[in-house]
């Protein structure tokens, strides 16, 4: 997954809701060690009342794009692929101007 271009990550979900939650941990293991230091990462987790809230997650890139991400119908591989989709446009644009 292409991250360069990512500059914020904002995400709220419930540990204890196994679908969504499970989406999201995984897509903030994939994020790189030094992430912290190059994007905004915000995470909001859940109480086991609020279990059945939907999880939500949001991507901003450096060109503006917000992104908010509908957990309960994308697996993590269709996320991945969204997120490279628009990081691949990006770099063509950044290899273009210079």
């Amino acid at each position: 997954m292409i991250t360069k271009y990512i500059t914020a990550v904002s995400t709220a979900f419930s540990p204890f809701n196994a679908r969504s939650g499970k989406t999201v941990r995984n897509f903030l293991a994939l994020l790189p060690p030094n992430a912290r230091s190059k994007m905004a990462i915000d995470v909001k987790m859940f109480g086991q009342r609020e279990a059945e809230k939907p999880a939500s997650l949001s991507l901003t890139f450096k060109d503006g794009k917000e992104m908010a991400m509908d957990l309960e119908k994308m697996k993590l591989k269709d996320i991945q692929t969204e997120v490279d989709r628009h990081s691949r446009t990006l770099r063509r644009v950044e290899e273009l101007s210079g």
